[in-house]
């Protein structure tokens, strides 16, 4: 049995080392820097919100020696954006962080993960959650019943880059 818990401000540390780790995963590179204790600081504030809008389950990982660690989370934002005809809350969900630490894998805690914050969602009135994934993910997410969305194209402005003409 899996037992998942949400998460509170002192797991932040925890759940940026688990989302380090997403990322090296999915780059094939570690990329440590000032982007890690922003982050702690983010999530520590987003969950010690009275009303939170950053959803985080996860899984306690077996403290060996007083190790306290995350096994696997999920991490999610509710977002609120004008109601339209086919979601009339304008209640979106999306999530951006779904990680299992390695010496934790193939023991179902994603799914696990995953499907609390999709409760969570489910009980604010979220009508529609989207998310990027990894071909290695696609097979659970599609499980979970994710499907390409009608956009017919989707683009996006990261902001940090050189301006046009410069």
């Amino acid at each position: 049995m899996i037992t998942i818990r949400i998460a509170d401000p002192d797991d932040a540390g925890e759940l940026v080392r688990l989302r380090r780790l997403m990322f090296a995963a999915m780059s094939g590179r570690d990329e440590p820097g000032p982007w890690e204790e922003t982050a702690r600081r983010t999530v520590a504030r987003q969950l010690a919100q009275d009303t939170p809008v950053l959803g985080a389950f996860v899984v306690d990982g077996e403290a060996a020696g007083g190790d306290r660690h995350l096994a696997a989370c999920a991490v999610g934002r509710l977002e609120e954006r004008l109601p339209a005809p086919g979601h009339p809350t304008g209640r979106f969900g999306f999530v951006f962080s779904v990680c299992t630490d390695p010496r934790y894998r193939g023991r179902g805690y994603a799914r696990a993960t995953t499907e609390a914050l999709l409760d969570w969602f489910a009980a604010r009135g979220v009508t529609r959650v989207d998310l990027h994934a990894t071909a290695d993910a696609e097979a659970l997410y599609r499980g979970l019943g994710f499907a390409e969305h009608s956009i017919a194209l989707s683009l996006d402005l990261s902001r940090g880059r050189e301006p046009r003409g410069g």
